[in-house]
């Protein structure tokens, strides 16, 4: 089946951990794709004079699983190293980190050779206890949620970009099909080095660029509420809006931040989401915290879902689990998951189904078939409004930082 398994691979891997004032959680699954090339790194308490800072980074690889694994051990140690950063500059170390990592990798013997040809998607913060520098390079995303809503949200680095789409033509490049060379689907990666080796031309000015844009971000204690990194895969089929919504919601039944990261990789699956998926999930102090009024609600909406799930099979007697889902959309159950909608309480309706519909069980293990896209049953999600990147300004495709009332690109270590 070409990139793709039979079945998705549904397990996955979890972390959590507190430090700093902040709690956070960590999930990422294999899904559809014949191999897991994501990788992730999250820290609470850096050492060495940054003990008050944490470091969290999801890296998407792409073409093998090599560069964004190595990423994920190193790119922090390149970044603490540099110059910049060790004289506070810290936005332009980041920067520095970044490009010394690239180029340092290019040396390693698979990657010299041409062995490994892997590329990866890198987006990270480092959290101080005044700031948040965030940096992206390529299309996972980091989006900051504030008084409920996502105020800030990285660029994703894509070749149709009139600013990416410059540079790559002007390194003998072309875009087709919203691809490098009707191939790569991202402008800005470390390593795949085989877009890196135009003569006479810098780092930053090859096919495929290692530049992250960098960005800070000033802290509000009374009002900031979580970060969420994760790779293309989830962002793909939901909002920056539909996650911080859906996440919310999570928080307001649960503190288990393990668990809702897992319900937003699931929903992203049901959704249609064909790639690997990683997520990190940040809170702040400030962050929504369980109340039982939102844990009634939801398990009043769980007994709904059961309820209307036995009617209907009253009615039809044992059924399809895809039959059973068309039916429950029908429906238009209420009080479902904001971002979500039905596609976060799949998993109940997949457990209700197998236990009332036993002769079916086989049809929906472990979940639907990849070609039903659950989609046609309710209004695909919006893609991401572009003012919602960038800081609230279109969507920018310079690696300089952003700035605003709340974003200051001079943050330096002192000031923390």
């Amino acid at each position: 089946m070409g990139t793709f398994l039979d079945k998705p691979k549904t397990e996955k891997h979890n972390e959590h951990g507190t430090g700093n004032g902040l709690r956070f959680g960590v999930s990422s699954m294999q899904g559809w794709r014949i191999e897991m090339e994501d990788a992730h790194c999250a820290i609470t308490g850096l050492g060495e004079g940054l003990d008050d800072w944490s470091f969290f980074a999801v890296f998407d690889g792409h073409a093998g699983a090599g560069v964004s694994a190595h990423c994920a051990k190193h790119l922090l140690e390149c970044i603490v190293a540099t110059d910049e950063f060790q004289q506070s500059a810290v936005a332009d170390g980041i920067r520095s980190g970044f490009l010394n990592l690239d180029d340092r990798m290019r040396e390693l013997p698979k990657l010299a050779s041409g062995e490994d040809k892997s590329g990866s998607t890198a987006v990270c913060a480092l959290i101080s206890p005044r700031h948040v520098y965030v940096a992206n390079c390529g299309d996972s995303r980091a989006v900051f949620c504030r008084n409920g809503v996502p105020v800030f949200a990285t660029c994703d680095h894509k070749p149709v970009l009139p600013a990416e789409k410059e540079r790559i033509q002007q390194a003998g490049g072309s875009v087709m099909i919203q691809r490098i060379n009707g191939s790569l689907a991202v402008s800005r990666a470390l390593g795949d080095y085989d877009y890196k080796n135009v003569k006479g031309l810098g780092p930053c000015e090859q096919l495929v660029s290692p530049e992250p844009e960098v960005s800070v971000i000033n802290r509000v204690s009374a009002t900031d509420e979580f970060l969420v990194l994760a790779c293309d895969g989830v962002w793909d089929v939901m909002s920056n809006e539909a996650v911080c919504d859906y996440i919310r919601s999570r928080l307001a039944v649960t503190d288990d931040l393990e668990a809702i990261t897992n319900d937003v990789i699931d929903t992203c699956l049901y959704k249609g989401s064909q790639d690997n998926m990683s997520i990190v999930l940040v809170a702040f102090p400030a962050a929504p915290t369980p109340s039982p009024e939102a844990i009634q609600r939801e398990n009043e909406l769980e007994a709904c879902i059961e309820r209307r799930i036995t009617d209907i099979i009253s009615e039809k007697g044992e059924i399809d689990f895809t039959e059973l889902v068309q039916r429950l959309y029908d429906e238009d159950i209420p009080n479902l998951p904001p971002g979500g909608g039905l596609h976060a309480k799949r998993n109940l309706i997949q457990t209700l189904h197998k236990k009332m519909c036993p002769s079916k069980e086989d049809t929906v293990e472990p979940c639907v078939n990849r070609f039903v896209d659950w989609s046609l049953y309710t209004p695909p999600p919006p893609p991401p409004s572009r003012e919602m990147q960038g800081n609230g300004e279109e969507c920018r495709s310079s690696s300089s930082s952003s700035s605003s009332d709340e974003i200051d690109e001079n943050a330096t270590i002192p000031q923390d």
